[in-house]
């Protein structure tokens, strides 16, 4: 007698991410590198062993939301504190065909502002221990427009 499994391929694409006790769990060194002119790095500035001058080194864990990053960033750059303020937000990764980077934009945070990619995780996202995170920072004037509904608080 044959027992059918009823498990679709998008439940098992969708794991559930795992909660990280963060008492418990050591955090990880993320190397933050930002830009001020509302574009990512190039993926050659990071080529050879070399990287942006930009550089900001937090330490998180894998459970830590775009919404939570943008806070830290802006407690270490004031400029960036203003209402409306644009963050988006990329992660920087070895290709593995090439000795070369990829960059991958992951989502966007607005600064006063709800937006659907607030709660967006490193972990959800793919991030792997050893990749780097690049954020675009770009004021209210120049950001493009927001993607999705965004909510003021």
């Amino acid at each position: 007698m044959a027992v059918e499994s009823r498990v679709t391929q998008e439940e098992i694409k969708k794991e559930p991410e795992k909660p990280i006790d963060r008492e418990k769990t050591c955090p990880l060194l993320l190397r933050v590198f930002t830009t001020t002119n509302g574009r990512h790095h190039r993926p050659d500035e990071f080529a050879r062993g070399n990287v942006p001058s930009s550089e900001l080194q937090i330490y998180t864990w894998m459970d830590a939301t775009l919404k939570e990053l943008t806070s830290l960033v802006k407690e270490v750059y004031g400029d960036a504190r203003k209402k409306g303020m644009h963050f988006s937000f990329a992660i920087v990764y070895p290709d593995l065909k090439r000795p070369s980077y990829r960059i991958k934009e992951i989502g966007c945070t607005v600064s006063g502002r709800k937006g659907s990619e607030d709660s967006l995780t490193l972990q959800s996202q793919r991030f792997q221990i050893g990749d780097y995170l690049d954020i675009a920072i770009t004021p209210p004037n120049r950001a493009p427009p927001p993607s999705g509904r965004m909510r003021p608080y």
